[in-house]
């Protein structure tokens, strides 16, 4: 039986995740918490993907997530994309797979969650979603998921954003392919929280996210003027899905 891309994909991130983040496997129960807020947690105008080996722009937005009552390993998921201005509606699903737990927890600036955070983790998913077949440009979305959770002295999730203000932060990462649905074209996309994951030589930025192109017709041009122009500004922060 043949690897599936996404499950290959899952394959590469869980053994990178736990060299990175120097954890260790931790037997959390899968239906222990429910992690549904931490995938819409952070603003859009810093959820950063690209689609294609030309890194052309695509905006991801998750409207709706909420676990499966049947299954608590899967997240249901709706939401809308944009590429060029072309917005499309999806819905979906992500499976959680496995967990990691953060042998030494960080405590941020001045250890100022030092009395709060019991434990950090991370998991690792597996999602597919499908885009509205009746919308133009349209296919399917598979990949891997990496997240990044804490839970706190009361027992509760939170979006691990304990070092947001550390250079090269990131969260939420979407690594995988997009299909149309005649199977003709497949393309690479990425997306991720304030950085695009696997992005290589394309994200220059030194302290946050930066594009490294001058096409102007691939989308990022309103995030690279927004400092310097209102306009660029206004685009950045349009709350397009709505």
């Amino acid at each position: 039986m043949k690897l599936t891309y996404s499950i290959l994909l899952l394959m590469l991130w869980i053994p990178l995740y736990g060299q990175t983040n120097q954890g260790k496997t931790n037997k959390l129960n899968i239906d222990q918490y429910d992690y549904s807020k931490i995938w819409t947690h952070t603003d859009n105008q810093v959820i950063f993907g690209f689609i294609g080996n030309n890194h052309q722009r695509i905006r991801v937005k998750f409207i709706t997530v909420s676990r499966d009552p049947n299954d608590m390993g899967l997240y249901n998921i709706t939401g809308k994309t944009m590429v060029k201005g072309n917005i499309c509606d999806f819905t979906g699903t992500i499976t959680i797979a496995a967990f990691s737990k953060y042998s030494k927890a960080s405590y941020g600036v001045d250890n100022e969650y030092k009395n709060k955070v019991k434990a950090q983790y991370g998991l690792t998913g597996l999602y597919t979603f499908y885009e509205d077949k009746t919308q133009k440009h349209v296919g399917v979305f598979k990949g891997s998921v990496k997240t990044n959770f804490y839970v706190d002295r009361k027992d509760q999730v939170h979006y691990d954003d304990i070092d947001l203000n550390a250079d090269g932060f990131t969260n939420n990462e979407f690594v995988g392919i997009w299909t149309s649905y005649d199977g003709k074209i497949t393309k690479i996309c990425n997306w991720g929280d304030y950085r695009i994951p696997n992005a290589g030589s394309f994200d220059h930025g030194a302290g946050e996210f930066g594009p490294n192109t001058k096409d102007v017709s691939l989308g990022w041009q309103s995030y690279i003027d927004q400092f310097k122009s209102a306009e660029a500004k206004k685009e950045e922060q349009r709350t397009w899905w709505k």
